[in-house]
C-alpha cells in the first residue's frame, strides 16, 4: 500500500474498510473528516465498503448508513456533545441517555434502508461477557474486570476467557476478513430487531452503562463494549490482500483492546498493518485545542458541576477539526499524500 502511495497508483476505490475505533469522546475530532467524505462519496463508489466500528466507532459508522447520512451524523455529534450526568445517575440512567442519542440518530423506519444500503456495509463490534464479567452488580463486575486485566496482561490470548467477541454484520454475508485463519468470534446478521440493541451494546462501557442481554438472533448473554476486543485497530481486515483499510486515529500509538491500554509494550503485529492507511492529527494540532488534548471520557469529571464548558470545549475541537477530510482530498488530488506519508509503526514512534 505504501508503494502504491508512493508510485502514484493509489486510489479510495481500492479502501475496503474503515474502522473507526471505540475512542470515546476523542472520535469527536474525526467528524470533520467523516462529514467530507459522505458528502464527496469518498469510498464506496466501485463496491460496498466495510464500515467495522466499536463503540463510538459504531455510532458514527451508523449514521452513515442512514437514508440522509450527514443530517444523521449532525444529530450525533448534538446529542452526543450535549449529554450530561450528574449523582443520580447509575448504569442503568447512563444507558438509557445513550440509548436516547441512538433513537435520535436511527430512526426506525430507516432501519429497512440502513440494512440494505448498496455504498457502507455497517459492522458492529460487541464483546459477550463471561463469568464474573457479565455481572451487573458492581463489585463482582470489577473482579471479573480484574482477572480479565491479569489475564490479558499475561497472554493476550486470555482475554477471551472473559469476553467474546461478537459482529453484527449488514450485507448478506459477514464481512470477509472473519473468514481469515485466526478469527476469533462469532457474526450475527443485523435486522430490525436488533439494530439499535447492538448499537446500545458496543457503547455499554463496563462499570459505567449496564450492558444488553440477550440480543435477538445472537448467543445469549450480556454484552458489553466492543472496544473490550477490539478498541482501535486489532486484526488484518479488507476484503483481499491487496486492499486497504482506512483508519483515522486520535492519536498515533494504536491500542488493541481497551484492556491493552496500560500496557504500553502491547500493540498489534506489524503483520496486520501493511495495508493500514492511518489517519491522525499531529501534536501541534492537539496542542492548539482547548486544554490542550483531544476531548476525553475524564471531561465528564472535571466539569460535573459546569458541564456548559464541557461543551464548548467540544464543540470548538469538532470546529477546529472540521478541515481534517478536505487536506486529505486535497493531498490525495494533487498527488501530494506520497510527500507526507511514512511507514506506519504500530507503537506510534
Amino acid at each position: 500500500m505504501l508503494e502504491k502511495i508512493r508510485e502514484g497508483t493509489f486510489h479510495p476505490d481500492g479502501i475496503s474498510t474503515c474502522i473507526g475505533p471505540g475512542a470515546g469522546p476523542r472520535w469527536l475530532v474525526a467528524a470533520g473528516f467523516d462529514l467530507t467524505l459522505l458528502r464527496e462519496k469518498t469510498l464506496g463508489g466501485k463496491r460496498p465498503v466495510v464500515l467495522l466500528g466499536a463503540s463510538a466507532g459504531a455510532l458514527r459508522f451508523a449514521a452513515w448508513v442512514q437514508p440522509e447520512a450527514e443530517k444523521s451524523y449532525g444529530k450525533l455529534l448534538d446529542g452526543y456533545i450535549d449529554l450530561t450526568f450528574d449523582d443520580r445517575d447509575d448504569r442503568r440512567t447512563v444507558a438509557a441517555k445513550i440509548e436516547d442519542v441512538i433513537d435520535r440518530v436511527v430512526e426506525n423506519d430507516a432501519i429497512p434502508f440502513a440494512l440494505a444500503n448498496k455504498r457502507y456495509r455497517l459492522t458492529v463490534v460487541t464483546a459477550r461477557a463471561r463469568k464474573l464479567a457479565a455481572a451487573e452488580w458492581g463489585a463482582l463486575q470489577a473482579t471479573g474486570l480484574a482477572w480479565a486485566f491479569l489475564s490479558n496482561a499475561l497472554h493476550r490470548g486470555l482475554l477471551y476467557s472473559s469476553f467474546e467477541r461478537v459482529l453484527f454484520y449488514t450485507g448478506p454475508l459477514p464481512p470477509r476478513f472473519v473468514f481469515r485463519k485466526g478469527f476469533r468470534g462469532k457474526t450475527v446478521p443485523l435486522g430490525e430487531a436488533n439494530f439499535k440493541p447492538a448499537l446500545l451494546a458496543s457503547s455499554a462501557i463496563p462499570l459505567v452503562v449496564s450492558g444488553v442481554k440477550d440480543i435477538f438472533g445472537a448467543p445469549q448473554g450480556t454484552y458489553r463494549d466492543g472496544g473490550l476486543v477490539d478498541y482501535h485497530l486489532n486484526g488484518r481486515y479488507g476484503e483481499g490482500e491487496g486492499d486497504v483499510t482506512l483508519f483515522f486515529s486520535h492519536q498515533e500509538r494504536i491500542v488493541p483492546t481497551w484492556l491493552d491500554k496500560r500496557l504500553t509494550r502491547r500493540y498489534p503485529p506489524e503483520s496486520v498493518l501493511d495495508n493500514v492507511l492511518m489517519v491522525h492529527p499531529t501534536a501541534e494540532f492537539v496542542e492548539k485545542l482547548p486544554d490542550g488534548k483531544v476531548p476525553d471520557r475524564e471531561d465528564f469529571k472535571r466539569f460535573w458541576k459546569d458541564p456548559g464548558t464541557r461543551i464548548a470545549n467540544w464543540r470548538r475541537a469538532v470546529e477546529r477539526s472540521s478541515h481534517f477530510g478536505e487536506v486529505f482530498l486535497e493531498l490525495l488530488e494533487s498527488g501530494k499524500l506520497k510527500d507526507v506519508v511514512t511507514p506506519l509503526s504500530p507503537d506510534g514512534r
